[in-house]
């Protein structure tokens, strides 16, 4: 992996901090706000619904594609990393949280999307491989406010919180250190029709009706990771030593192994191609998904282990849906098409966190 890679890489780990912040903190918010599980989801979709929201505007309005990604990434971090901290110290309850988690949403949709971009214009020959691991440091970047938690048992929620805020904030000036890639190239005007250009290609739409798919499952499950380890803990895991202050240890490894997943498969995708990888991720975790509820009764250290399957392939297809994508989109219309191909994405996540939740 090159120098300038590895720092992009590093500062999606750390940009996408902010993004499950409140689930790490969901047992002491249960408490403190009297909240139930629905409205740890209604919180789970205002960043969501903020994502949307953001990936429209950046597709729509064409910055996606007339600006520098750095300039764009810097001042996005920069702002999800300050609305993350209003959401910790200048929250009262539900309702006013889930404004600031909408910012923070909206600012996510010019660090993900446009670290995409960042890293296609510096590696443009490997993209399932460098979007394999830009993705994986985004999904452990999502389960480190779990791994902070447990690490600070007995931290106020805040502190918690603003650890990642901290992280963001260092992700901003990383990338605009490093800069754009040679192969990014600004176009300077607005390109309305790019995108509809990208969903008439056959290829494009393949990509992305795979990624839809992923989407529906991918974040009900990250979402419903703690409540799971919880309940798992309440009904069998004591047996085994466990209390429940290892939900949180327990959720960051679930969560986390999906990044094993996303290097792995980026790998493997130089000698097979995203297309065969993005197969197998999709059809493992189905199969986990199919398993689980049947698993569940005896609820011993074998549901452990499908869980770290399922962990792994529920987020391995992503960079390789992503990449294919790329691949496909039209010339100078990249990052609007990748935008709105997450905007939608993210609308179906929405819909199935409030369903499981």
């Amino acid at each position: 992996m090159s120098r300038v890679l590895l720092l992009i890489v590093i500062a999606e780990l750390m940009g996408s901090s902010v993004w499950f912040s409140t689930n790490a903190v969901a047992s002491q918010l249960l408490t403190l706000w009297s909240l139930n599980a629905a409205d740890v989801g209604l919180l789970t979709n205002a960043v969501q619904y903020g994502f949307i929201a953001g990936t429209l505007f950046f597709a729509l309005s064409g910055l996606a594609d007339r600006y520098h990604a750095s300039r764009i990434f810097f001042v996005c971090a920069l702002i999800a990393a300050f609305s993350n901290l209003g959401f910790a110290w200048l929250s009262e309850g539900l309702n006013s949280a889930w404004w600031w988690r909408l910012i923070t949403g909206f600012s996510l949709a010019g660090v993900y999307p446009l670290g995409m971009k960042l890293v296609v214009s510096w590696e443009p020959e490997k993209k399932g491989f460098a979007l394999g691991w830009l993705t994986g440091m985004l999904v452990l970047g999502t389960a480190l406010p779990h791994l902070v938690r447990a690490l600070g048992t007995e931290l106020p929620w805040q502190w918690v919180v603003g650890a990642s805020s901290l992280m963001a904030f260092v992700a901003a000036f990383i990338v605009l250190s490093v800069g754009d890639g040679p192969h990014e190239k600004a176009t300077g005007k607005l390109d309305w029709g790019g995108v509809l250009r990208a969903f008439k290609q056959p290829e494009f739409r393949a990509a992305a009706c795979g990624y839809f798919g992923h989407m529906w499952e991918l974040y009900a499950l990250w979402t419903l990771a703690p409540l799971i380890f919880l309940l798992w803990i309440d009904s069998t895991g004591q047996a085994w030593g466990f209390t429940p202050a290892h939900a949180s240890l327990l959720s960051f490894l679930f969560i986390g192994a999906g990044s094993l997943g996303c290097v792995l498969g980026g790998y493997a995708s130089r000698k097979m191609g995203s297309g065969p990888i993005a197969f197998a991720a999709l059809a493992t975790s189905g199969l986990c998904c199919v398993m689980f509820p049947l698993l569940w009764p005896v609820a011993g250290l074998g549901l452990l282990l499908v869980l770290l399957i399922w962990g792994i392939s529920v987020a391995g297809d992503s960079p390789q849906f992503s990449a294919l994508a790329s691949h496909f989109a039209p010339a100078g219309a990249t990052g609007s098409a990748l935008a709105v191909m997450n905007g939608i994405g993210f609308f179906i996540t929405t819909l199935s966190i409030q369903l499981c939740t």
